[in-house]
């Protein structure tokens, strides 16, 4: 079985789609390939397809949705080289309350961004730049758009794409923080330019994007950056800069050359903020 999440929800079997049509069914669908080889509880599955109030007919009414998927799940196992070998309850198993969907040793985009990220990480702490840029990027390339991006979330799925936006957010950050670190700054500014749009309270994003300017001899135009930051965060959250961000600040006003302690960085909590 093959999963896809960072994009259109995708699951194929055999290498044929198991896709059901209707809302509630790809929910039920998302959740247990967004767990795969793990039981995802029934009260789960229930709470993410009816809120807080759901009908009395729920857990029924679940179990068809389940078969829905069985059906779909059995018709691309009989498309393989020897059907019959494993049938849709091996695949979508019944556990003690809940429902395992087993990926058989098949791909998962989610394990494979997980897995270069991972490599990317530890190539900066190693100070590995260009090791760290090229991993990066490369597990960044898995996304095709917004995670579950042709999904009707719920309650459950809404939390489960937020951790994934927010580690694809964390993988760009360190990529960026990469290129800074081998000098790529006049490549970064086009690419910063959108993201500080998008994420207009984003500290992190926008110290790089003035680090990007000041270094590529636009000192203005990064002082810039810094008072319409400033100007969001205390309309939109009551908050000044971080003292980190105000370092980088008089150092770039008195025409000083930024160090790590005035460059911000992705391990501050504060500066990851997404706005």
């Amino acid at each position: 079985m093959d999963i896809d999440v960072l994009g259109p929800l995708g699951v194929r079997v055999n290498g044929v789609a198991v896709m059901p049509s209707a809302p509630k069914p790809r929910k039920v669908l998302a959740l247990l390939a967004l767990h795969v080889d793990r039981v995802v509880p029934v009260g789960l599955l229930v709470e993410e397809l009816w809120g807080e109030r759901p009908p009395r007919s729920a857990r029924t009414t679940l179990q068809t949705y389940v078969l829905q998927l069985r059906e779909l799940i059995g018709a691309a196992l009989e498309s393989g080289a020897e059907p019959g070998v494993v049938s849709a309850k091996d695949v979508l198993v019944t556990a003690p309350g809940g429902y395992v969907l087993r990926g058989g040793g098949g791909s998962s985009d989610v394990r494979e961004f997980d897995r270069l990220a991972g490599m990317g990480y530890r190539a900066m702490d190693a100070e590995d730049f260009a090791g760290a840029a090229r991993w990066l990027r490369e597990a960044l390339g898995l996304w095709s758009g917004s995670a579950l991006a042709d999904v009707r979330v719920g309650a459950q799925l809404e939390v489960e794409v937020c951790r994934l936006e927010e580690s694809r957010l964390c993988a760009l950050y360190q990529r960026i923080e990469a290129d800074l670190r081998l000098g790529r700054h006049r490549e970064l500014l086009g690419e910063l330019t959108v993201l500080v749009s998008r994420y207009r309270t984003h500290e992190a994003l926008h110290g790089q994007f003035m680090l990007a300017l000041y270094r590529s001899g636009r000192r203005t135009e990064a002082l810039a950056v810094y008072q319409r930051l400033r100007q969001a965060l205390v309309r939109d959250l009551g908050l000044e800069p971080s003292a980190q961000l105000r370092r980088l600040q008089q150092t770039m006003l008195q025409a000083g050359e930024p160090t790590p302690h005035t460059v911000p960085s992705s391990r501050d909590p504060r500066l990851l903020a997404v706005g």
